[in-house]
């Protein structure tokens, strides 16, 4: 019977850390052979033998790593889930891995006598370690919790230890958790006062064993540290049944990961599958969340028993729809009290919520109105909300006194994970004790004695009898008050989000921008913002909305570039729209959506005015400019400067007069806005003014020799019309006065006839206007005493006016005297085929400039280009000393070159793997498989 195939999802849960999956993700694509040989999956990757015991799971590899398993296993792995792996016969050390895997271990058949002395000796041990717990505890309650509290954490170190010698872990971990806290934040008193009585309980337990229920009694055993042998549990009764994964709960204690996953038949029972895994060990993968399976499970003993072991698959595990045997939260609380009253020391147990909806205050309610709140940590389930658009869901979780922690949700028959939970200083945890057992429990009863036979807890009056202990009444208490939680009545649901009008996206495209978000795209940090904004870029191209369940973490991708934003906003849908109205970080969002008309400007928010204004000035300019000047004056800054900012379409001299008026105002960014827009405007008055400043003070003189007579001072005119009051270091003001007003003068006043009014004519031949050409004008500054200000002016000019004529006429020209910024500004105004040509020439003859150009070229580059870097690639990877500059050429190359180079460039990677150290190749196997990736990510949009 052949091995069924696992899912990526189970090999990434293998992984020991995420750098692991991405190498492995690149060691995938390099296997020269693999097989599958029984159980045995196996591989050679560039000379390293690979296998992988699909049953054990066990790992082999011959590469010197630590971790287990190390990126060729995961890489084998990988390739086998996504593509199969060959039908060749198994290599000499698989076939020798797989005997020994498969041979038989012999045992010694176990010595019954001195099993049963071990046992005895481990009893009395216990035994006596429980006798000192309970000395232990009756002290600290005679001294007083406020004691305890000043003592720090090495009472309950020493204690802890001594129950460590006595072979009672458990009781031993209880009690080192409780040093975590003595004294430390609100109501620690309280939570370390139920602590010690549920221990104190535990002691009471033990001492009765003999007279106990065998449930309870295996109870009281494992809680203190005696768990059941797992043969023992798997020789006993089985319960077949459909099991559903719900989910699962990892936690990291340090020496050891644990994992909790939860169960449900369709019967209606729940089971508990614990797992632990050793430091860069990993877990079991076999029970995938969302999935199904028949099967039998064996139950460890106790008086509610939830753990259980997994005794034989039936079938194979299959995705459902939705599980069985959701109901409500009173349901789900009726039995949480059973369950407390059957095990007081249970602390969390798994409930199925049908139809539950978040509400603004961090709770989940159902649809009799009954509401619970979410633990700490998870009050704010994006997720969610992302998912269901705060519409009813069947939501897993677990509850505890802390509240929820959820473990999925299901939303139209879709699985959903729950997002891992996020820090949470706002948590305040609330007394669960009587006060009058906290006081006497903090003086102490060696100074306070406790003589109560009845407690009030809530609404409840318990009766105690006499002669009750005050630990022994602080358990019945605790106990009451978990067992009998009600639900909260009268939480209001959330409104929820608008029914989307766009198509969705194809699913294979919202997978693969799943895995860019999640840091599963080739390349590392970098990569994956640039991947992201290409992705999305081809998506808003193309139309359609985003799998809504992505949507939190788009958002914070967006959040931290403001580059994405636009494209980001056309794929986000109004569910996007809605879930970014309910987080002040994610309004950003807003600003971002496609511009609508609202019905009163003077009534409208300022987003939803900017939103007018922009699509106002794409149909009635007059009408939007018409619309800001009317409150223009009681607009604040910030306003000013961003409704300014939609002035770009539809610009005309009917907007100058309120630009001009702009140039006037307080803040800088307002001025700003006014300038950049006035010096795109053709004929405006500033350009005007510029152009006389700067035909005043360059002209020709009757010699037919340029004369330079620059600006003396820096007076408010030019203040008010952008020229900055700061010089370079080592410019002259008369030098920078001169360089400033010429970058604020049109270009084309130079090399033509200059417009307006009062403009230049060809008769007048102490003006500019001569039509020379920008190579002319630059020959004739050029040795000129005030060349330097020159140059740099119309240098900065083509920067901001885009024009690439006078930049490539002054790149052309310049032999070292720009400055570098504004040299590599410059390039920028190129077009990208005439940066193609210099960086394909720098690459070619060697010039150090070839990787600064080709990280200006926006791409997709050339054929040209792209042949041109695949050369140097080659060369370099076969003849430089360093790795590095190969490394940035293949990085720039991944994300600029088109994606048909694909197979090529892992041609190249084939051929230099036989002849060059692993060290060059790898840089280019990755460049390989970002365009790979780019490939099939455009593939998918198309």
């Amino acid at each position: 019977m052949s091995v069924e195939r696992w899912s990526a999802a189970q090999v990434e849960a293998l992984a020991p850390d995420p750098a692991s999956l991405r190498n492995a993700r690149g060691a995938a694509g390099q296997f020269s052979a693999t097989g599958l040989t029984g159980d045995i999956l196996w591989g050679l990757c560039r000379g390293y033998q690979v296998a992988a015991d699909l049953a054990g799971p066990a790992f082999k590899c011959s590469c010197p790593s630590r971790k287990i398993p190390c990126k060729h296993v995961l890489g084998l792995l990988l390739h086998w889930s996504e593509s199969g792996v060959a039908d060749l016969p198994a290599p000499e050390f698989a076939t020798r891995w797989q005997a020994a895997r498969s041979r038989p271990r012999s045992t010694a058949p176990p010595d019954p006598v001195a099993a049963a002395k071990r046992a005895r000796g481990r009893a009395d041990r216990v035994a006596g370690g429980m006798a000192e717990l309970r000395r232990w505890l009756d002290d600290q309650i005679e001294q007083g919790l406020a004691v305890a509290g000043r003592a720090g954490p090495e009472p309950f170190e020493t204690m802890a230890a001594r129950l460590v010698d006595a072979q009672a872990p458990g009781a031993a971990g209880a009690v080192r958790r409780l040093g975590g806290f003595a004294g430390v934040g609100p109501h620690w008193a309280d939570r370390l006062l139920g602590e010690l009585a549920l221990l104190r309980l535990l002691v009471d337990g033990h001492s009765r064993l003999g007279d106990l229920d065998p449930g309870l009694a295996a109870t009281v055993k494992s809680r203190i540290g005696i768990p059941t042998p797992a043969e023992e549990v798997l020789a006993g009764p089985r319960v077949g049944d459909r099991w559903q994964v719900l989910g699962q709960v990892e936690t990291d204690e340090g020496a050891l990961t644990s994992r909790r996953t939860w169960l449900h038949g369709s019967t209606g029972r729940f089971a508990l599958v614990l797992s632990f895994a050793a430091p860069g060990q990993p877990l079991p993968t076999d029970l995938i969340p969302g999935t199904e399976f028949r099967g039998d499970l064996c139950f460890h003993p106790g008086a509610a028993p939830l753990r259980a072991l997994v005794a034989e698959r039936v079938s194979a595990a299959e995705p459902f729809g939705s599980p069985d045997g959701a109901g409500s939260i009173r349901a789900g609380l009726s039995r949480w009290a059973a369950l407390v009253a059957s095990e007081p020391w249970r602390y969390d147990a798994p409930m199925l919520l049908a139809a539950v909806r978040p509400t603004a205050d961090g709770h989940l309610v159902d649809a009799e109105g009954s509401a619970l709140p979410l633990a700490p940590g998870h009050r704010e389930p994006w997720w969610l909300l992302a998912a269901a658009g705060a519409g009813p869901a069947t939501v897993a979780a677990e509850w505890s006194p802390a509240g929820l922690r959820p473990l999925a949700a299901w939303v139209d028959g879709r699985f959903v994970p729950a997002a891992a939970p996020v820090p949470d200083s706002g948590a305040r945890r609330s007394a669960e004790l009587p006060p009058e057992l906290l006081t006497a429990a903090l003086v102490g009863t060696g100074r306070r004695p406790w003589s109560a036979s009845a407690l009030r807890v809530g609404a409840l009056t318990v009766d105690l009898g006499a002669g009750a202990a005050l630990l022994e009444a602080a358990a019945v208490a605790l106990t009451c008050r978990r067992a009998g939680v009600e639900p909260a009545i009268g939480r209001v649901p959330l409104e929820a989000a608008p029914s989307e009008t766009d198509a969705p996206l194809p699913p294979a495209a919202g997978a693969r921008l799943g895995r860019i978000l999640g840091g599963g795209a080739p390349g590392g940090g970098h990569h994956e913002q640039e991947l992201l904004a290409q992705w999305l870029a081809a998506a808003a191209s193309r139309g359609g909305v985003v799998p809504p369940v992505l949507l939190p973490d788009l958002l914070e991708a967006g959040r931290r570039n403001t580059s994405v934003r636009a494209d980001m906003a056309r794929v986000a849908g109004r569910r996007g729209a809605w879930l970014a109205a309910q987080r002040a970080e994610w309004r950003w969002l807003l600003n971002e959506a496609a511009p609508a008309l609202t019905c009163d400007w003077t009534t409208a928010t300022s987003a939803e005015r900017l939103g007018h204004l922009t699509a106002l000035r794409a149909t009635d300019p007059d009408r939007a400019r018409e619309l800001l000047e009317s409150t223009w004056a009681e607009e604040s800054s910030d306003n000013r400067a961003r409704f300014l900012e939609t002035f770009g379409p539809g610009l005309s001299t009917a907007d100058e007069p309120l630009l001009e008026r702009a140039l006037d105002d307080r803040r800088k960014e307002v001025r700003e806005a006014a300038l950049d827009l006035l010096r795109h405007l053709p004929g405006a008055a500033l350009g005007r003014r510029m152009t006389d400043r700067a035909h005043t003070a360059v002209r020709f003189g009757e010699s037919g020799r340029l004369t330079v007579e620059p600006p003396t001072e820096l007076d408010r005119d030019l203040r008010r019309d952008g020229v900055g009051a700061t010089p370079v270091r080592g410019v002259g003001v008369g030098a920078w006065l001169l360089e400033e007003v010429l970058a604020g003068t049109p270009l084309d006043t130079w090399t033509g006839q200059a417009p307006g009014p009062g403009g230049p004519s060809d008769d007048q031949p102490g003006r500019p206007g001569l039509g020379l050409e920008p190579a002319g004008w630059i020959a004739a500054a050029r040795g000129h005493d005030w060349a330097n200000p020159l140059l740099h002016g119309w240098a900065k000019a083509a920067v901001v006016q885009r024009d690439a004529r006078w930049a490539s006429a002054l790149l052309a020209a310049d032999n070292g005297t720009l400055r570098e910024a504004v040299r590599w500004d410059l390039h920028l105004v190129l077009p990208p085929d005439v940066l193609a040509r210099l960086a394909t020439t720098a690459l070619r003859s060697e010039d150090g400039s070839a990787q600064r150009l080709l990280g200006l070229h926006p791409g997709p580059w050339s054929d040209g280009l792209s042949v041109a870097v695949l050369e140097t690639v080659e060369q370099r990877a076969r003849t430089d000393r360093h790795t590095w500059q190969l490394g940035e050429l293949c990085r720039a190359a991944g994300l600029a070159m088109p994606p048909g180079y694909a197979d090529l460039a892992g041609r190249l990677a084939a051929r230099l793997d036989q002849i060059v150290d692993p060290a060059r190749v790898r840089p280019v196997a990755e460049l390989a498989r970002t365009l790979t990736f780019r490939h099939e990510m455009l593939q998918e949009l198309q």
